[in-house]
C-alpha cells in the first residue's frame, strides 16, 4: 500500500515523499498491457490478437514507467486534497536522476516533491488604517475653451497658404542640430515633426511669422518651447535621456505649410460631435463639453485613487512568501525552463502580481463579491450603445447581437474580470479613509503614482 509523508524544509516550503509498492501499480500495468494488445496494429498479428509478451517486449518499459508515475501522481494529489493543503502552482519533483524502471523487476519506489504553501494573512487591519486622497479636478473655462478649439480644428478644412500667418498654421518641420550660430553639427541626423505654431513660445512664433516652405530658423529648444512642452519635444527628437537637451540649438526647415480653418459653431457641428443630443446653441454645446470633460477627469481621479489603493494593498499587506521555492518554480515549473539568473530577474514582477492575486482572491471570496449574468449583459449593452452612439434608444438588432456576443467565452471572461475588479476596488474604497481635495488639471497630471520601494 502506498504511503505519503511530509516534512517542513523551509518557510512555507514542505517536502512530500510518496512511496509506492508493486501492489499499487502492477495491476494497472497488466491492465494497460492487455488493453494495448487489443488495440495495437502490428504486422503479422490480427488486431486484438497480439500476445502480451510481444507488447511487453515492444512497449513494456514505457507502459511500466507510465503506470508508476500515474499511481504516484494520484497518491500525491489525493494527499494534498485530503490534507486541504493550499499550494502554489504544482509540486516540483526533487528527483534529479531518472529511476531505473524494469518491468521484469517490480519493486518499491520513493518519489520526493516540494510544495510552496499559501500563507494566511489579514487585510482588514490595513484597510482600516489607510488614508487616501480623491482629487477633484476643476473643469475651468480655459479647459473647455481648449477642448472646443481642438474639436473645431479637428473637423476644420485645410488649405496651403504661402506664408505662416497665425497660430493655427501647421508646420511640417525638419530638425537638425546646430551650434548657436546655426552651423550644422558634425554627424547630425535630421528628425521630422509636425507642430502647430501655437505650440511654440511667443518669441519663437514671432520668428516664424511670414516664413514659407523651404525657409529655416535656428532656435534653442529652451527658448522655442514653454517648459511644459519641452519634455514632449525632446522625446520626439530622441533626446529623452539627454539632461542637456533643452540647451541644444536646432535648425528648423519648413517642408510643408498648412492652415486649418476652424469649424463654425452651428447645429451641424454640434450634431457631428454629439449625435442625437439635439444641441442647438453654443452655450448648450459648451455645457455638454464641460459635462463630458468632468466625466473624464472623474474617471481619471478614480483610476488614480484605485492605483494608490492597489499599491498600498500589495506593498503593505503583511504576506510571507516561500521565495526560494517560487524562484525554483519560475526556473523549472513552466513550459520553457529558465536559468537561475533569468528567474532572479523575473521574480520581483512575479512577486508583485502574485501578492495581488492572493489579496484579490481572498477579498472576493471572503466578501462574496460576484458578477451576475444580467450585470454582464447590461454592461455589454451599455458599451454597444455608447460605441454606436445610440444614446438612450436601443436598436432592433441589439438583442440578437448581444446574444451572440455573450456566447463568446473570451469576451465573457474578460468582461467578468473587469466588473469583478471594479466591484473589488469599490468595496475596498469604502473601507479606507478617503479625503477629497480640489486640484487643477495641470497639478493632477504631475501627481506622483504611489509606489513603495522596499523589500518584502
Amino acid at each position: 500500500m502506498a504511503t505519503v509523508t511530509r516534512e517542513n524544509i523551509g518557510l512555507l516550503n514542505d517536502k512530500i515523499t510518496v512511496k509506492v509498492s508493486q501492489e499499487d501499480y502492477l495491476p494497472n500495468f497488466e491492465k494497460a498491457v492487455k488493453h494495448f494488445s487489443k488495440t495495437a496494429n502490428i504486422p503479422g498479428f490480427r488486431k486484438g490478437q497480439v500476445p502480451a509478451g510481444m507488447i511487453k517486449k515492444m512497449s513494456g518499459q514505457a507502459l511500466f514507467a507510465d503506470e508508476i508515475l500515474k499511481t504516484v501522481e494520484k497518491e500525491l494529489m489525493t494527499y494534498i486534497q485530503n490534507e486541504k493543503l493550499e499550494i502554489f502552482a504544482q509540486p516540483l519533483s526533487l528527483e534529479n536522476e531518472a529511476k531505473n524502471f524494469d518491468y521484469n523487476k517490480p519493486e518499491a519506489f520513493d518519489f520526493a516533491f516540494e510544495v510552496g504553501l499559501k500563507p494566511a494573512f489579514d487585510v482588514d487591519p490595513l484597510l482600516a488604517k489607510t488614508s487616501l486622497t480623491r482629487y477633484n479636478v476643476k473643469v475651468t473655462d480655459e479647459i473647455v475653451d481648449q477642448e472646443l478649439d481642438r474639436l473645431q480644428l479637428k473637423g476644420g478644412k485645410s488649405s496651403e497658404p504661402e506664408t505662416v500667418t497665425g497660430e493655427n498654421n501647421v508646420l511640417n518641420l525638419e530638425f537638425i542640430e546646430t551650434d548657436s550660430k546655426g552651423n550644422i553639427a558634425e554627424g547630425a541626423e535630421k528628425k521630422e515633426n509636425s507642430l502647430l505654431v501655437k505650440t511654440f513660445s511667443a518669441a519663437a512664433q514671432e520668428k516664424l511669422m511670414g516664413k514659407k516652405v523651404g525657409d529655416t530658423v535656428v532656435l534653442q529648444l529652451s527658448k522655442a518651447f514653454d517648459k511644459d512642452r519641452i519634455e514632449y519635444i525632446t522625446k520626439d527628437l530622441g533626446l529623452a535621456n539627454d539632461k542637456d537637451a533643452a540647451k541644444k540649438y536646432f535648425q528648423l526647415t519648413i517642408t510643408k505649410l498648412t492652415l486649418i480653418e476652424k469649424r463654425e459653431l452651428n447645429e451641424e457641428f454640434f450634431n457631428e460631435v454629439y449625435p442625437g443630443q439635439n444641441i442647438a446653441t453654443a452655450e448648450a454645446f459648451r455645457e455638454k463639453l464641460r459635462e463630458e470633460i468632468g466625466k473624464y477627469w472623474k474617471q481619471e481621479a478614480t483610476n488614480h485613487l484605485h492605483n494608490d489603493l492597489f499599491e498600498t494593498l500589495v506593498h503593505e499587506t503583511p504576506i510571507e512568501l516561500p521565495k526560494d521555492f517560487l524562484k525554483r518554480w519560475l526556473q523549472k515549473g513552466g513550459e520553457n525552463p529558465k536559468t537561475e539568473a533569468e528567474a532572479e530577474q523575473e521574480y520581483p514582477n512575479f512577486d508583485h502580481q502574485l501578492r495581488w492575486t492572493l489579496i484579490s482572491d481572498k477579498l472576493i471570496r471572503d466578501n462574496k463579491l460576484d458578477v451576475s449574468f444580467d450585470e454582464l449583459k447590461d454592461n455589454a449593452r451599455t458599451k454597444l450603445m455608447s460605441y454606436y452612439g445610440l444614446g438612450g434608444e436601443q436598436a432592433e438588432w441589439m438583442d440578437s447581437y448581444l446574444e451572440r456576443l455573450l456566447q463568446d467565452e473570451k469576451y465573457v471572461d474578460q468582461t467578468y474580470r473587469e466588473l469583478i475588479t471594479q466591484k473589488l476596488f469599490d468595496w475596498a474604497e469604502a473601507k479606507v479613509n478617503v479625503k477629497e481635495e480640489e486640484i487643477t488639471a495641470e497639478e493632477f497630471v504631475k501627481l506622483p503614482h504611489k509606489h513603495h520601494h522596499h523589500e518584502h
